[in-house]
């Protein structure tokens, strides 16, 4: 029977030198950092790792570094194999299995405007490429346009398609889908609410500043599955605190700049992606919200 997987994943960043190359020193570094926070697993190869910028070759060279980091560590790996063409998607989802990764996910393809048959299509043929579970992806803000209900749960009836890593606003459809196909595992994808999700029944998360406050999110989940709902919204504060604070820089730049504060030098973002000030204003800025003593607790 395919795994159905459930739990708190980091989406994983990645490690890229001065120039912008993909670097695999500062790509084990930074894992090794995520790795220490008491996670569920790694989610390699979305968008948090700038998957939009980088090679196919680039991410098939992450997928085994990271692999390689998480070997001894009991960390779950799902790749994510969402590319613009099928064929690259399956390449990337077969060195997945190779590799011994747990799970697979996938944006649906938008480079066009494709039909809901064409995205059915997409999901298909590539949950069929392997035996791994396979986590679809509702993100209107990344593709344009919902997928709707009645697509989602024909895609969640596919062989091996287990579940959904959902980040949209429509948490009415989030609940009807839940209800509808129960057996399904459900991922949230928005790390400043994750309370919400949780509450409507989501199994785990999936977020980018898990990377540096995993232990946060931890911590809230169990808050969430234990009943403590004013430990859990307390700590989902601390997490606004913090994504506020990358309003200012842009996400993923400024969750660079956190990093250079941390002592974890990853690069910066690829072009054309940029930090919205100066390298000086965002390593002081994001400074200024590690060190207030309700986040700064939950640092490695």
């Amino acid at each position: 029977m395919t795994e159905r997987l459930t739990g708190m994943y980091a989406a994983l960043m990645t490690g890229l030198d001065d120039g912008g190359e993909f670097d695999e020193a500062r790509q084990r570094n930074l894992t090794d950092y995520v790795l220490k926070q008491g996670l569920t697993g790694l989610y390699v190869g979305g968008s948090s790792g700038e998957s939009g910028l980088l090679g196919v070759g680039e991410l098939a060279e992450q997928q085994g570094i990271v692999a390689d980091c998480a070997k001894d560590s009991g960390a779950k790996l799902i790749a994510h194999v969402g590319m613009p063409n099928l064929r690259d998607s399956i390449r990337l989802a077969q060195r997945a299995s190779d590799l011994g990764y747990h799970g697979l996910s996938a944006l649906p393809p938008h480079s066009y405007p494709f039909s809901d048959a064409e995205i059915e299509g997409y999901y298909r043929d590539l949950a069929a490429a392997t035996d791994l579970p396979l986590i679809v992806y509702e993100v209107p803000i990344r593709t344009g346009r919902p997928i709707p209900l009645e697509s989602l749960e024909r895609i969640l009836d596919l062989p091996n398609v287990t579940g959904i890593k959902f980040t949209s606003t429509d948490l009415f459809k989030f609940s009807m889908l839940r209800r509808r196909r129960p057996d399904s595992s459900y991922f949230f994808g928005f790390d400043e609410i994750y309370l919400t999700g949780g509450v409507l029944g989501a199994d785990g998360g999936i977020g980018t500043t898990y990377n540096i406050l995993g232990k946060l999110y931890v911590a809230l989940d169990a808050a969430l599955r234990a009943g403590d709902l004013a430990r859990a919204q307390e700590l989902q504060d601390v997490s606004q605190i913090f994504v506020e604070a990358l309003l200012d820089t842009g996400v993923l730049p400024g969750m660079k700049a956190a990093f250079r504060v941390l002592g974890i030098d990853c690069g910066r973002t690829r072009p054309p992606m940029i930090l919205r000030m100066s390298d000086d204003k965002a390593e002081a800025h994001m400074r200024a919200v590690l060190e207030r003593p309700e986040v700064k607790t939950w640092l490695v």
